[in-house]
Parts: structure tokens; C-alpha cells; sequence
């Protein structure tokens, strides 16, 4: 498959039409995507008629834009005007959008073609994509395995080859988790960079929309596409991302001592890749410097309050009156309880639940209050990291992927995948998860890149120069 890059090349040299690229993501999609399910839709027909008119643009003379001709898919989380919407959920089915994401937007004025809608874990709430109502999805890297959450579709829909960009959504790791898992790039942007103007909330102070692709280069332009101030969005910022002079030599490459101890469950399989990134750093030019981020051990406690908080309340729209699925009852109350029993699944049930107890009264204090104190603690931690280090590195998850039901009746077990995930999310950083190595069974072991808000073209750098030295 090309990549985003040199679609775009190609179509602006009129060395292949926009359409023709289509066609062979369309055909690589119903080759194989029976067997991968990444997809929950494939908009074939809208997806036509788009690549049609980039076609008509160019021919024309008319002046393409920075995605043309590049097929991306969309998280079914996303809204996209005239085609369904169900976040993975049995409460949405049939669902269809009266209006169009601002992120999918940009996309379009672009020049891109939206070719379908992946599959997710239900309202994005999962590590592995097994919460989704409708299927689940495997790992295009070896079918036995889980792609990871709760972006999984978008992840295996770039690491099959099936379209060259995919967005995902990342509340507390959902798209850097399944970069790792599926060996592809995941950007999960600055808070407030990228619009969530049509994102179906999760939680909206983690919530955050950002690309998966096949290289580096790819996620760079998606991301420069997707990044811009949007007055529909109240958690939109005007700041430009940071443009520094960069090299290699001299740069602060922090290692948080926490992060890489067994307390973790770190596989030693992902240490020996963190090792070998390090080494190459090192061999760069660049300074690898020890950082604490002492308060990281309670992130996944505070994120798991805070999120299914913000869920509680998010999830509340959901009561089968205002749209989507509706169970008929004899009263209101029961049309509530039977509508949100039989339409949401057991995952976004639990989270529902914890979020509404931490919330309730006598509890509040004792819950939801310190878990915002422990995000304090936690950006300030990582505020004093920064005066030490440039970036930090991490491993993405603290193990490749794992099979089908392995932890799919332990929610402890699955939420430790984004223990390491977490606290950028808590932070508001910018973080990418990039392919670091191969384990000794051929999955993919993902490494983490942290910059502080903003450095989003730091990160790029970096890996880049990496797969330079490398």
C-alpha cells in the first residue's frame, strides 16, 4: 500500500487519480477484511463520489489539497453527516448523524476520501476492541491476538494495509495502546489541539483525536491537517504547535525511574526494545537523564474515577427518548431501565456505575475530589521532569499483545495495558506511541514518546532521526 505521503504525490503529479487509489484500498478491504474486521462500514458508494471530484479538481487545474486522493477511515465515534454513528454500541444501531465532525471535516477540505467507519470498544471504553457490540476485531499481524483498544478497527485498519491514515480517539491511551499492539504510529495530540466538535464524549477533559499510520512522515501531515483552533469546540486552543531548530546532539532524553521497574509488569521483551531505542538515542548525540514521576503510581486509580465520572454523566443523553435505540415501557423510569439494560454492554455498564457512585453524595470528596488532586500531583510531576528532560521515553504498554479472552474477565488485568498511557492524558501532553521492535512470536513492541503541550514536531523529529540511525 502507499503511504499518505506519496498518495498525495502521485495525485498532485497526475501519476495516479485519486480514484484509482481507492479502488486498490477498496479491493484490499474485501480481500481480507472478513477475516480482519476492522471495519463496521465501508462507505463505498460516498467514497466514490468523493475521489470522483478530487478527480474533477484536478483535471480542472484546481488547486488539491494536503491529503489528496489519501483514504482515511474514521472511528465510530465520529460524526459523519448522512452515514451511521453507533460508538460500537447496540443503544446507537441505525443511528445516522445529522452533521459532520469538525476533525472529519478537515479532512474533506483536504481533499481526503472518508472510505468507512472502524470498529471500537463500546463508547471507546476497553484495551482490546472485545467490547464492541458488533464484532471483534483481530491484530492483522497475527490473527490470534487483539489489536488493542479501544481504537483497535482504526489501528488494524492501517497495519493491514486497508487505507494509509485512520483517526482514533485517546481518553487514556486508546490510540497509542493499538499502535503499539498492531505496529503502526499513534499520535495522541495536546489536549485542546485538535477539535472534538462531533467526537461522542467519553470523557471530556481526557478525550482527545488524533491519527494512526503507517509512518512517521504520515502521521506528521495528518496531524498538521488535523490541528487548528475551532471555535465550535470550548476546549479549543489558538496556540500554534512549536517549530524549534532541531538536533539530535544534546537533546534531554528523560527516563522516568518509575516506569521501567517490575511494579509495572513490564515484559522483558518490551525492556530489551526500550533498551535498544535508548542506545540508539544515545549513539545520536542525544543525553539520556533519570526523571521521577513519583505520582504516577496512583494514575490509573485517579483515571479510572475521573473517566467513568465524566462517563456517567456523558452517558446520560443515552435514555432512549432523544435518539437512538428505545425499549418501550410502562413509565418513563422503566423505559429508561430497559433501554439502557439491553442497549449498553457490561464494560460501559461498570464504568457508568463507579462514575455515578464516586459522584454521588458522601462520596464525592472521597472519590472524585482526590482523584483531581492525584491529576495535579501528576502534571507536576512531569512539569518538574520537563525542566530536566526535552522529551521523555517510555514503553507504550507493558507487554505486546495479548489473545482473544486472556483478560477479558479481569478489568484490573486489561486496565493495566495503559498503565503507561494514562498519565499523559492526565497531563494534557502530546504523545506518540512508534514501532520499536519485534517480540521472539513476531508482535509488534511498541515504544513512548511525551513532550510537554505543544512539541508535537519534537516527537516527529525524533523518531524520525531514530529510523535514520537505525
Amino acid at each position: 500500500m502507499l503511504t499518505a505521503a506519496e498518495t498525495v504525490k502521485l495525485v498532485k503529479g497526475k501519476k495516479l487519480t485519486a480514484s484509482a487509489a481507492l479502488e486498490t484500498c477498496l479491493k484490499a478491504i474485501n480481500e481480507r477484511d472478513g477475516e480482519i474486521g476492522a471495519f463496521l462500514e465501508v462507505f463505498e458508494n460516498s467514497a466514490r463520489a468523493q475521489a470522483a471530484a478530487v478527480d474533477a479538481k484536478a483535471a480542472s487545474g484546481g488547486k488539491l489539497g494536503l491529503l489528496a486522493g489519501v483514504a482515511v477511515a474514521i472511528k465510530d465515534n465520529m460524526a459523519y453527516k448522512g452515514h451511521r454513528l453507533t460508538c460500537g454500541s447496540k443503544i446507537l444501531e441505525g443511528y445516522v448523524s445529522p452533521y459532520t465532525a469538525t476533525a472529519v471535516e478537515r479532512l474533506i477540505d483536504e481533499d481526503a476520501v472518508i472510505i468507512g467507519r472502524a470498529n471500537m470498544d463500546e463508547f471507546a471504553m476497553g484495551s482490546s476492541t472485545e467490547n464492541s457490540a458488533y464484532k471483534k476485531t483481530k491484530n492483522p499481524v497475527n490473527t490470534a491476538y487483539v489489536p488493542g483498544g479501544s481504537s483497535g478497527g482504526s489501528a488494524a485498519a492501517v497495519a493491514a494495509g486497508f487505507c494509509p491514515i485512520a483517526l482514533g480517539s485517546d481518553t487514556g491511551g486508546s490510540i497509542r495502546q493499538p499502535a503499539a499492539f498492531c505496529g503502526v504510529y499513534g499520535l495522541k495530540p495536546t489536549y485542546g489541539l485538535v477539535s472534538r466538535y462531533g467526537l461522542t464524549a467519553f470523557a471530556s477533559s481526557l478525550d482527545q483525536i488524533g491519527p494512526l499510520t503507517s509512518t512517521v512522515e504520515d502521521a506528521e501531515l495528518a496531524f498538521s491537517v488535523l490541528a487548528a483552533y475551532d471555535p465550535k469546540d470550548s476546549t479549543s486552543v489558538e496556540q500554534p504547535v512549536i517549530e524549534k531548530p532541531f538536533n539530535m546532539k544534546g537533546l534531554r532524553v528523560g527516563l522516568p525511574k518509575e516506569y521501567f521497574g517490575n511494579m509495572n509488569g513490564l515484559s522483558s521483551e518490551v525492556a530489551a526494545a526500550l533498551d535498544t531505542v535508548k542506545n540508539t538515542l544515545r549513539a545520536a548525540g542525544a543525553a539520556a537523564v533519570e526523571v521521577s514521576l513519583p505520582n504516577s503510581v496512583y494514575a490509573l486509580a485517579a483515571y479510572y474515577i475521573i473517566a467513568s465520572s465524566e462517563a456517567s454523566s456523558n452517558l446520560g443523553r443515552f435514555d432512549g427518548i432523544r435518539y437512538g435505540a428505545s425499549v418501550k415501557g410502562e413509565n418513563l423510569a422503566e423505559v429508561y431501565k430497559k433501554t439502557r439494560a439491553q442497549g449498553f454492554g457490561p464494560e460501559v455498564k461498570r464504568r457508568i456505575m463507579l462514575g455515578t457512585y464516586s459522584l454521588s453524595s458522601g462520596y464525592y470528596d472521597a472519590y472524585y475530589l482526590k482523584a483531581q488532586k492525584i491529576r495535579t500531583l501528576i502534571k507536576r510531576d512531569f512539569d518538574a521532569a520537563f525542566t530536566k528532560a526535552d522529551v521523555i521515553l517510555t514503553p507504550t504498554s507493558p507487554t505486546t499483545a495479548f489473545k482473544f479472552g486472556e483478560k477479558i474477565d479481569d478489568p484490573i488485568a486489561m486496565y493495566l495495558s495503559d498503565i503507561f498511557t494514562i498519565p499523559c492524558n492526565l497531563a494534557g501532553l502530546a504523545g506518540i506511541s512508534f514501532p520499536a521492535a519485534k517480540s521472539a512470536a513476531g508482535m509488534p513492541v511498541g515504544a513512548q514518546l511525551l513532550a510537554k503541550p505543544f512539541n508535537e514536531s519534537l516527537m516527529f523529529n525524533i523518531i524520525k532521526e531514530l529510523e535514520h540511525a537505525s
